[in-house]
């Protein structure tokens, strides 16, 4: 099965290396050849509109308490070919509870942690008589990480690879109605070099003779299994499918536009004497009708908003965030309501030069964060709690924008995104790109499709980013990177693009297909470690450096150092407290100098909260970089971190400082 014919190509691919390795031209031109890449055509989405209740729609929840069964990792496809999926996994091995959506690795208290390979889940659930009346079931997954195969009633219904991306299907014909149905779900954690993110299997002697281990380059956990939620939902037979929106605004931000595009899925679509049409409308927070129109038979248009309150950053305006509710009728020729559809509209312009990042008009500075969707005991599952107060931090803080390192994150978290006003550097999951190859470009470019096919109506989202600390030094890194960037582009011609590039400057060979240049460097830390009077000058001698080869806009897309909470040391030292705020200072200082040059427009800190790696001797207990501990408790530094974004919020953006921002000390009297 696939596992067992990836292992086969990752051992076949680790001797090619080495024997490629051993002969300078013929290593050469191994590379060479397998750097002539073909711009192929990706498959592209359809639908995957998050889910809606509405007149025409219902939505169940299958997020619960599943029956779970891991394989034996010498026999990954042992399930397959005993067909676990045609009864109940119960009856095939002995399962366990494990609770969806959560990661899997760290419910339990044995190894299950570490697993490599497949593991099954299962669970039942009814589907009412009504449901079989004139409409259509689909199934829709949030994220399985990393490979995912589905049955219902022991019919495969989907197969989909990507990690962190939503898949659906149709499960009309499959289901059983007012009866029990049955829903079974293998996933695959594998990682290889032809996936995206990539890594590597190996098998190793251990003291029971041989195993399989998994390694990868990037410094976060490998955390699988259904991560977030998992959905029934109803639609017509003919049925709004997707929606388009881009947005526009007047010179003086009076008046505003909302472009729309709608695809039809059903029957009802190819009748020649049935033309649908599109009756839309736009509703403020209020609930006040501020803009209708009906389409003709090209199921698209606009509507002009006059007064327009448009979408900003939080701390850029007194009212951030703010959003309408699009309504989206579809109609039949005789007005017959067939569906309907309702989404939230930001109303806003991007624009950028060589200079500047502007959104409605005005320059931005970003100042913000890398993250991780990460916590203790559910890993990278969806847990609304930990959302809900990860933006309440974010808003203490004083930060205005994030990536999503280094993956997508949850449809929710972006919705959150969109409300609270926070912007968002949406990164699709490359990180550490290598060993580029035409089968590494096709995955790398589809998960951009349908990262962008999922996230392109967000206002919270202002810039893509194409990879996280790719290998852009490597021969092939330039050819790879121009297609990867011209392919994000013929998708989204309104947002940026950047990546988060590690390789000193003149190594870089990506730098030039992007937009926005965004690096990573880690000066006091894994460069010059512990040497705080080798910060300041670094940075801004780098920052200028990669402006002066591109002449783009430049963040510093990561800084930082691990600190463990609750270490203190005067003078400061690495690991305590007061080194990762003196780090945090002197960068600071090359920020402030940085800004009077006009082209570096922000500063991100890695991290926003510590989180969960691989096993490692440089590692207690995870990556420690975070302002805030796993638990979402401050340190030292996030309270330094909170007076200068605030510090910066009022000088550039206007913004009233928090009354609890500064603690009273005393009242001198001279």
């Amino acid at each position: 099965m696939h596992l067992r014919i990836r292992l086969t190509c990752r051992k076949y691919e680790i001797w090619a290396l080495s024997f490629f390795s051993l002969v300078t031209g013929l290593y050469v031109l191994h590379f060479s050849i397998a750097l002539i890449l073909v711009n192929k055509e990706v498959p592209q989405t359809r639908g995957m509109l998050y889910p809606r209740e509405s007149e025409t729609r219902e939505v169940r929840s299958l997020d619960g308490i599943w029956n779970f069964v891991r394989s034996d990792q010498a026999n990954p496809t042992q399930g397959v070919r005993d067909e676990w999926y045609a009864k109940e996994l119960s009856k095939s091995r002995p399962t366990i509870p494990m609770p969806v959506p959560a990661s899997y690795n760290d419910i339990t208290t044995d190894n299950l942690r570490d697993h490599v390979g497949t593991v099954w889940y299962d669970r039942k659930f009814f589907v009412p008589r009504s449901w079989a009346k004139d409409q259509r079931i689909w199934l829709r997954f949030g994220s399985v990480h990393y490979e995912a195969y589905v049955w219902i009633n022991g019919q495969k219904v989907v197969k989909h690879e990507m990690g962190h991306l939503p898949f659906e299907a149709e499960v009309t014909d499959l289901l059983s109605y007012g009866a029990e149905n049955r829903i079974t779900v293998m996933c695959d954690n594998a990682l290889i070099q032809t996936t995206v993110p990539q890594g590597r299997i190996t098998e190793v002697p251990n003291d029971g003779g041989m195993t399989i281990v998994q390694s990868y380059t990037f410094d976060f956990f490998n955390y699988a299994g259904i991560h977030r939620s998992v959905h029934l939902y109803t639609t017509p037979r003919t049925f709004i499918e997707e929606v388009e929106v881009t947005t526009n605004l007047s010179k003086d931000a009076t008046i505003g536009e909302v472009f729309y595009s709608v695809s039809v899925n059903g029957s009802a679509a190819n009748e020649a004497d049935n033309v649908l049409h599109i009756q839309a409308n736009l509703y403020d927070k209020e609930g006040v009708l501020v803009a209708n129109a009906t389409s003709d038979g090209k199921l698209g248009g606009k509507l002009q908003v006059n007064q327009v309150k448009p979408w900003w950053p939080y701390l850029m305006h007194p009212e951030p965030g703010y959003l309408y509710q699009l309504e989206i009728k579809l109609l039949a020729t005789n007005d017959e309501l067939l569906d309907v559809y309702r989404l939230k509209v930001g109303v806003r312009t991007l624009s950028w030069n060589s200079q500047q990042f502007l959104i409605n008009g005005k320059p931005v500075y970003f100042r913000g964060f890398g993250r991780h969707e990460d916590a203790d005991i559910r890993g990278k599952g969806l847990d609304n709690a930990l959302m809900v107060r990860d933006f309440n931090l974010l808003k203490w803080i004083g930060a205005n924008a994030y990536r999503t390192s280094h993956y997508p994150y949850s449809e929710e978290s972006m919705q959150f995104a969109d409300e609270h006003g926070i912007m968002i550097i949406d990164e699709c999951p490359s990180v550490d790109t290598e060993n580029y190859s035409q089968e590494l470009l096709g995955k790398h470019k589809s998960s951009l499709e349908q990262l962008i096919h999922r996230d392109r109506n967000h206002p919270s989202v202002v810039m893509w980013s194409i990879a996280n600390e790719p290998r852009t030094g490597s021969v092939g890194a330039d050819s790879y990177f121009e297609l990867v960037a011209n392919y994000t582009r013929s998708l989204d011609k309104t947002r940026p693009i950047t990546a988060a590039i590690a390789v000193p400057n003149t190594q870089d060979k990506a730098g030039r297909s992007l937009d926005i240049i965004s690096f990573n460097r880690y000066n006091a830390w894994y460069s010059n470690a512990g040497r705080l009077d080798m910060v300041t000058q670094n940075v801004i001698d780098e920052a200028v450096a990669w402006n002066k080869r591109y002449n783009k806009p430049i963040i510093m897309s990561e800084y930082g150092a691990d600190t463990l909470e609750g270490l203190h040391m005067q003078p400061a030292y690495v690991w305590s407290e007061e080194f990762q705020t003196e780090v945090f200072s002197r960068h600071f200082k090359a920020f402030d100098e940085l800004r009077k040059k006009g082209w570096f427009i922000g500063e991100f800190v890695w991290n926003f909260a510590d989180f969960k790696t691989a096993q490692s001797y440089t590692r207690v207990g995870g990556n420690k970089k975070g302002v805030f501990t796993r638990a979402r408790q401050p340190k030292a530094a996030a309270h330094l971190l909170r007076k200068r974004y605030f510090a910066l919020g009022r000088d550039l953006d206007q913004c009233s400082f928090p009354e609890d921002l500064f603690t009273y000390i005393a009242d001198l009297i001279s």
